[in-house]
This record gives C-alpha cells, sequence and structure tokens, in this order.
C-alpha cells in the first residue's frame, strides 16, 4: 500500500513539472531555468547579467 502512495506523489510531481515546462513554452519562455526568464537586463547583447548558464541569446 505504501508502495502505491510512493507511486502516486511521484507520478503527481512529475506531472505537475512537465505541465509547468509545457505552459512555459507556450508562453513564450526562452529558458525556464532561468530566474527571469531569459528577460534579465544582462540578455541584451550578451549573456551575463543574471549568471544561471542559459543560452537564451542564441539564435535557434
Amino acid at each position: 500500500m505504501a508502495d502505491f502512495i510512493v507511486a502516486g506523489i511521484l507520478l503527481i510531481l512529475i506531472g505537475c513539472a512537465v505541465a509547468h515546462i509545457v505552459k512555459a513554452k507556450k508562453n513564450g519562455t526562452r529558458c525556464i531555468g532561468c530566474p527571469a526568464g531569459g528577460n534579465c537586463p544582462g540578455h541584451k547583447g550578451s549573456h551575463g547579467g543574471c549568471g544561471c548558464g542559459c543560452r537564451s541569446t542564441e539564435e535557434k
């Protein structure tokens, strides 16, 4: 019984994470891991303002 509860909690957490990623991508967020969503002042011209290490300013 405890295994089912743990599995259920894991499925809920994974489902919420996937839903968050899908929602962020639909809203046009370039870098989900960036606290500012790729819109911080350091992203103008060169990356280095927020320090998250994302590559949101590079062309895809």
